[in-house]
């Protein structure tokens, strides 16, 4: 079974096991940032116009913690006992929701990196999930002059920007 399949499969079997039978396509979205779209795998697009909009709700809610835990569990149990060669990442999407927010999180870093260029100090992104922060570490990881990591822990865990040192680009 092809990896697309098999990661297809995992979710309608976890969809029909919650009582919801959807449609899933394996289709990349319209993401124009190469990043983003090469680090976020085989895309996994569930069919939101099947749901009712109370079972969107339930999968948008709180930032998408829904739609997050499935790709986490799906991610975590099909990787099971392979090595980082093997892996295989998956993005689960629900209609253009995900894709949506990686286009603002683009614009958030977008507008955080002019900012640390124009002030020369670090910016803290507002609070975002580990995937988001993952992604907007992803989104300027080609910027030269701008360095980021992630400060705190749990709830408390944001992402920082900072101009790069001048040691450090050299």
């Amino acid at each position: 079974m092809s990896e697309d399949n098999q990661g297809k499969q995992w979710l309608s079997e976890l969809l029909l096991r919650c009582g919801l039978e959807a449609t899933i396509s394996v289709d990349p979205p319209d993401i124009t940032n190469p990043q983003l779209l090469e680090s976020s795998g085989t895309w996994l697009t569930i069919d939101a116009e099947v749901l009712s909009s109370e079972q969107v709700q339930v999968f948008t809610a709180r930032d998408m913690a829904a739609l997050d835990a499935m790709q986490y569990l799906l991610n975590s149990t099909i990787n099971m006992g392979r090595s980082d060669e093997e892996r295989e990442a998956y993005t689960v999407e629900l209609g253009t929701f995900r894709a949506q927010r990686y286009t603002e999180l683009s614009a958030l870093a977008a507008e955080a990196a002019s900012k640390v260029r124009e002030s020369k100090e670090e910016y803290q992104m507002p609070p975002l999930s580990g995937a988001e922060r993952r992604l907007v570490h992803t989104i300027l990881c080609d910027e030269a002059d701008l360095e980021t990591h992630s400060q705190g822990e749990g709830a408390d865990r944001r992402l920082m920007i900072s101009p790069m040192s001048s040691e450090e680009q050299s």
